[in-house]
């Protein structure tokens, strides 16, 4: 079959790799600023859940994000994502880097962004996917869309969308159903 007969499904179920934006995606793209002008951030904890599953799972993970933030970094340890890049609107360097320290290639990788700064990578992954409150470049490029906001449980959305494509949601979740 080829790729573009594929259905987002079958393009979840080749994920070795899922990388996430930050900003609308992880969060819902707010900035919040303090008295001392640091600007904050709000993440879901349970698309943090969501992504130790798929990382429980075999399948790894990683940040890539134009803005740099001590939150993200703060965040991403919290829930054991070592690969981790921010600042620059250039993704794609970030992304060839990734890929070569790996050993994937881009279709055995996922992506999820919500702005044209993510077309880069999101036009080169084996499965592309948007939130629907992303720009309308980036949805029209997409393989699938979330139902779910950017930092309103998207990423669990798709965590759980590759778990089942892959055979593997009854497995991380036996933990819990006991």
């Amino acid at each position: 079959m080829s790729d573009a007969m594929m259905t987002y499904v079958e393009r979840a179920a080749r994920v070795k790799l899922m990388i996430f934006d930050v900003d609308g995606v992880l969060t819902d793209g707010s900035l919040h600023y303090g008295a001392d002008g640091e600007a904050l951030k709000t993440f879901n904890v349970q698309d943090g859940l969501g992504i130790k599953l798929i990382q429980e799972a075999g399948i790894q993970t990683a940040i890539i994000s134009a803005r740099t933030s001590p939150q993200v970094i703060k965040r991403a340890a919290d829930l054991g994502i070592s690969h981790v890049h921010q600042g620059g609107h250039d993704k794609l360097t970030p992304f060839n880097a990734l890929l070569e320290k790996t050993g994937l290639t881009a279709e055995q990788v996922g992506f999820i962004g919500d702005d044209v700064v993510d077309l880069p990578i999101l036009s080169r992954v084996g499965f592309a996917v948007a939130v629907p409150n992303g720009r309308k470049e980036v949805l029209e490029r997409a393989h699938h869309t979330t139902v779910a906001h950017g930092g309103r449980g998207a990423v669990r959305e798709v965590c759980e969308l590759v778990l089942h494509a892959q055979g593997l949601y009854q497995r991380v979740m036996a933990q819990f159903l006991v």
